[in-house]
């Protein structure tokens, strides 16, 4: 469709952009460090509470956030999938806007990964000289069992998400020239028909922000229970 017939619609969010883009950075910071080792792992588990104030807070705004951040809008039914494997959707599926299904389901997927992988995390003994904040609230069994996770399965799955997610994005742009990485940065799409915009104002943003800080209020009182 000629571009002069498509209109730039606010579908992302500032919470969300800066929300992706810092837990990329997150991810990647502690993945580079787990694999130093040494005094970098203290780092590695500070970018983990990161990851976890993060996620806790995309969970939130799942439910509060702008209309496509909101899982409302994208968690879609097994029937809206079929439809859209079979290019076959209905006028009001709104594929095209936010998140397709098959894109929901991997951001769903991601997140309840790296909720696994930081919750063992919490609880994981390097035997070495790093143990997780809440390893005494499980036994040593539980412990090493949890570290084996995070250290294999729990890594391994998480590299294949992101690479599935890496791919995915390059194949959109390549086969339907759909950029899907300048949306998440300006958080607008060029779309051929009107849609709602996301709400981005300065009081969401604010909003936001609270909710920010309360997930990480959170956080730190979680591994405070270290030395209660």
């Amino acid at each position: 469709m000629p571009k002069d017939l498509l209109m730039p619609v606010r579908i992302w969010d500032l919470p969300t952009r800066l929300f992706h883009w810092t837990l990329v950075a997150c991810v990647l910071g502690s993945v580079i460090s787990a694999k130093l080792g040494g005094n970098a792992l203290v780092w590695h588990m500070r970018l983990g509470y990161a990851v976890l104030a993060l996620v806790a807070f995309r969970i939130v705004w799942g439910l509060v956030g702008g209309r496509w951040s909101r899982f409302s809008s994208f968690v879609y039914s097994p029937a809206a999938l079929v439809r859209y494997l079979r290019g076959r959707a209905h006028a009001d599926d709104h594929f095209e806007v936010g998140h397709n299904p098959l894109g929901a389901y991997a951001v769903l997927a991601m997140l309840a990964w790296l909720l696994l992988q930081v919750g063992s995390g919490l609880i994981a003994d390097d035997e070495i000289a790093s143990t997780g904040p809440l390893i005494r609230f499980v036994s040593g069994e539980v412990s090493l069992a949890w570290t084996a996770y995070h250290k294999s399965y729990g890594q391994w799955g998480l590299f294949v998400l992101v690479g599935l997610h890496v791919a995915a994005i390059a194949f959109y742009r390549l086969r339907h020239r759909n950029d899907l990485i300048g949306p998440m940065f300006s958080g607008d799409k060029l779309l051929p028909h009107a849609v709602p915009a996301a709400r981005d104002s300065l009081a969401t943003r604010l909003f936001a922000l609270t909710l920010l800080g309360a997930c990480a209020a959170a956080v730190y009182l979680l591994i405070g229970l270290e030395t209660v």
